[in-house]
């Protein structure tokens, strides 16, 4: 009886290696199949037209045998919508979207500065989340029109890239062609605004969005921008500023007035279009708000914060007009001088401009848009209300104090003019010492 239990279970171990060589036969076989597939290379050829559907299917995942996973990599694995090379199926569109942000909390708009948070990483996530990003960020062919600074806010920022689309009607009619779709097709989309506002935070908003031909960049684009510089007018002489700043217009160097980037740009010139400095519907202790509203094709880095530095020093009293003829005659004065920009807090692009773009926004969209706005706005209001109360429960200075700040001196700091202030290099030295960098 044991010898036969015995020969039963050195058959049964025999057969269960057998049987486990051939399993591991076929998973090699499959895994090389797997390994030698191309179809993730497959994309269809309708990628040229405004409105497009990928017909390609994502392959599995790339082996990642011998690396380790963070428990915050396996968790973003999990949520729905992570990896957007899922959505390749869609049909997509390409789409410019008009989006408004308050940049006081964010570390300017593009995402290459490696500082969180951006505008551009909030927009992205809130892509992510809704499901609407097709591909990753190069695959949607994105781009943007202006790369605002650290606090700088906009009102008329603009950005295009693929998005997915619920016309799939349109995708099917035109698989195969290489035909542009221009049509202004609405009914039946997906509410962008709508959609992308639920998911964004409170101080970006989407304001509408269009429908544009895949030649269209964001950037290159772009006929014009509009800059608003808000301040307050009390002790500025607004005349002299404004006849300084008529000065501006035309085309111009414009390397004093910008942070240089001798790397990267080469040609200083711009053309400024239009200048003008006009009131606002705000005063505060009869104290009124004033705008300073410039217009060009573009600008250079740091550009208009260094414009609006300089008519200040006008406005005060402490420079000439005749100061933005010097600075802008490069070769009486090739070696910017040192002076602070503007504060960044005050400045927004207010406007980009394009040719043939009508943004659209559904009626609810507006609604809820403005709605949130006017919270927003009301928000605002109240947190003045409780500073001016602050304010206004501020003690008034006894005699006794008076006196005692009558005994005091002050001093009051002396202004040195541009001209005679220590200049930064110029240009063509910044370039010779960024080549001898390069031979050494």
């Amino acid at each position: 009886m044991n010898l036969r239990w015995r020969w039963r279970w050195r058959w049964r171990r025999r057969w269960v290696r057998r049987r486990l060589l051939e399993l591991e036969a076929e998973n090699a076989k499959f895994s090389s199949q797997l390994a030698n597939c191309r179809c993730h290379e497959k994309e269809d050829k309708r990628d040229s037209s405004a409105v497009s559907c990928d017909s390609s299917l994502e392959t599995s995942r790339k082996s990642n045998s011998g690396s380790k996973k963070t428990t915050k990599e396996i968790v973003k694995e999990k949520v729905p919508g992570y990896d957007t090379r899922i959505m390749n199926h869609h049909c997509k569109r390409y789409v410019a979207l008009k989006v408004m942000y308050f940049g006081q909390r964010f570390y300017g708009f593009a995402a290459e500065a490696q500082m969180d948070p951006t505008i551009e990483s909030e927009i992205f996530k809130a892509l992510e989340k809704t499901r609407l990003l097709v591909g990753d960020k190069k695959e949607s062919h994105y781009s943007r029109c202006g790369r605002t600074d650290k606090g700088v806010s906009a009102v008329g920022q603009v950005i295009a890239l693929y998005l997915r689309s619920n016309l799939k009607e349109t995708c099917e009619n035109n698989e195969g062609s290489r035909k542009m779709v221009f049509k202004e097709q609405y009914e039946g989309e997906i509410d962008y605004v709508r959609v992308l506002n639920r998911a964004l935070p409170d101080d970006i908003r989407v304001f509408g969005w269009c429908p544009v031909p895949l030649g269209f960049n964001a950037r290159f684009s772009c006929l014009g921008r509009e800059y608003y510089y808000l301040f307050w007018g009390e002790n500025l002489n607004l005349l002299a500023m404004e006849s300084a700043g008529r000065k501006f217009v035309g085309e111009h160097d414009f390397r004093n007035f910008c942070k240089m980037d001798a790397l990267n740009v080469h040609n200083y010139r711009r053309k400024v279009t239009s200048f003008a400095i006009s009131p606002c519907d705000v005063r505060f202790d009869e104290n009124q708000l004033w705008a300073i509203k410039i217009k060009g094709s573009a600008f250079l880095w740091h550009q208009v914060r260094c414009m609006v530095a300089v008519l200040f020093l006008i406005g005060q009293g402490h420079e000439s007009p005749d100061v933005i003829d010097a600075l802008l005659d490069i070769d009486r004065i090739p070696r910017k001088p040192q002076y602070s920009m503007a504060s960044e807090i005050p400045l927004v692009l207010q406007s980009c401009e394009f040719e043939g773009l009508n943004f659209t926004c559904s009626s609810d969209s507006m609604q809820a848009l403005r709605v949130h706005l006017a919270n927003e706005c009301q928000n605002y209001h109240l947190k003045a209300a409780i500073f001016h109360e602050a304010l206004q429960s501020c003690s008034p200075i006894e005699k006794d104090q008076r006196s005692l700040d009558n005994g005091t001196v002050k001093k009051k700091s002396s202004h040195v003019p541009l001209m005679s202030r220590p200049t930064e290099p110029s240009y063509e030295e910044r370039r010779t010492k960024l080549n001898t960098r390069r031979k050494d």
